[in-house]
């Protein structure tokens, strides 16, 4: 690992996690109650004792730039580093990134350093927990020119996946993006027994689906860029090394889940909060960093609170319900307040802290909310219901609310007034 670096792709638009996305990047948006996305990959690199990592950023990346300038510094001896790389004009290039392929082409003079020898392309947005120096290992076993990271699925799933073709090697011989028909499905099989031999249970899971994760030869990867104009890993650059290069699978069967759409977030939140996540944050051996912050504990006056995450700093006041939902920092809830199956990001301050005349985000005295995602910084008034279930359309503007795949979610610093329902004019 010391002749490896981590590059994390997070420069995207997001425009499916919007409005999540509309004043932040995607891999600086809250999980579970206190992180960011973006911890994830690194927390990833760094317990993979990988601690030189570039993120390539570009779009809405200010909030992202300082969580990682504030979370992760390291001592002079350790040689360790995460250094942000954003899109920038230069005299040899005037646009910005193209794609994921073109962002890395952009940034090669971070790669041609001294003492690289492999590069490990990672994703800013996707919810797993994996040890990479496994997959150095198979790159290395198999003198691989290119490993790529797969998750047996089943036929369903795998038409919304890239899936891999193997020989009995485990060498990629072919690619299919998002099988549909049985034909294909069937051309990218890989027999179950297969999958069982190398330890993991098939469990009628026949087909290999690319996690996104890629680890390349460095001087191979510098000519892939060099020598042609794709912009894109997934869709130009992985495909066109299978005909001319050793690319090698590598099996993973941990939890992983890409957080690309509201539903995915949403769902992939209050997974969390389950009594027996698939998922856990809370492992002794290889927790999620984040940035530290000095706040109080969360205080419970009398209320009921069940298989729920309630991050620092927190107040639930007296008779509110909390079930089955994720609660993030400095979040106030008021006297009575119910919230079912929801997600509320929380607040960047206290009441003390806000501008004059400005009433402090929190939830209001009897407020309902279910089935609802809430972005920072919200004021919800007393009296106001906030039910997905009673929106007019499971898609669509109300406003200050807008619903998405039938989840309700109310936009950073979004007003809601007392007793106001969903569906009501702005």
């Amino acid at each position: 690992m010391r002749h490896t670096i981590g590059i994390i792709l997070g420069g995207g638009k997001g425009t499916r996690l919007l409005p999540l996305t509309e004043k932040r990047s995607k891999p600086a948006v809250p999980i579970g109650g206190k992180y960011r996305l973006i911890d994830v990959p690194i927390s990833n690199c760094l317990h993979s004792t990988l601690n030189r990592i570039y993120v390539l950023t570009q779009f809405n990346s200010v909030s992202l730039h300082r969580h990682i300038r504030q979370t992760y510094s390291f001592d002079v001896f350790s040689g360790g580093f995460v250094e942000v790389l954003p899109a920038q004009q230069t005299l040899d290039r005037e646009t910005w990134y193209q794609g994921t392929a073109d962002a890395v082409r952009q940034q090669l003079r971070f790669l041609k350093e001294p003492g690289i020898r492999y590069v490990l392309i990672l994703s800013g947005d996707q919810l797993y927990r994996m040890d990479y120096r496994d997959m150095l290992n198979t790159h290395l076993a198999a003198r691989a020119d290119v490993t790529i990271s797969t998750v047996p699925v089943n036929a369903d799933a795998a038409r919304g996946f890239g899936i891999m073709k193997l020989d009995p090697t485990g060498r990629v011989t072919g690619f299919v993006e998002k099988p549909q028909s049985d034909a294909d499905l069937q051309a990218v099989r890989t027999p179950a027994a297969w999958i069982d031999e190398r330890g993991i249970a098939s469990r009628g899971r026949e087909y290999l689906a690319s996690m996104g994760i890629y680890l390349f030869s460095r001087d191979l990867l510098v000519s892939l860029l060099e020598s042609t104009t794709h912009d894109d890993f997934g869709r130009d650059i992985f495909p066109m090394a299978i005909g001319s290069h050793q690319v090698q699978t590598h099996l993973f069967d941990g939890y992983w889940e890409d957080i690309g759409t509201i539903r995915a977030f949403y769902e992939a939140n209050l997974m969390l909060a389950q009594r027996q996540p698939p998922f856990t944050l809370a492992h002794r051996k290889w927790p999620i960093y984040t940035r530290p912050r000095f706040l109080p504990s969360s205080r419970f006056d009398g209320c009921h609170i069940t298989s729920s995450l309630v991050a620092d700093g927190c107040f639930i006041g007296p008779e509110a319900q909390v079930a089955s939902s994720v609660i993030g920092l400095r979040c106030q809830v008021g006297e009575r307040v119910q919230i079912r199956r929801s997600v509320i990001m929380g607040a960047d301050f206290y009441e003390e802290d806000a501008e004059t005349g400005r009433e402090p985000p929190g939830v209001g005295a009897g407020a309902v909310i279910e089935g609802a995602l809430i972005d920072k910084n919200v004021v919800i008034g007393a009296g106001a219901r906030l039910v997905a279930s009673e929106a007019p359309s499971r898609d669509g503007d109300f406003g200050r609310v807008c619903m998405r795949d039938g989840i309700a979610v109310v936009r950073r610093g979004a007003q809601i007034p007392e007793n106001w329902t969903l569906g009501d004019p702005d």
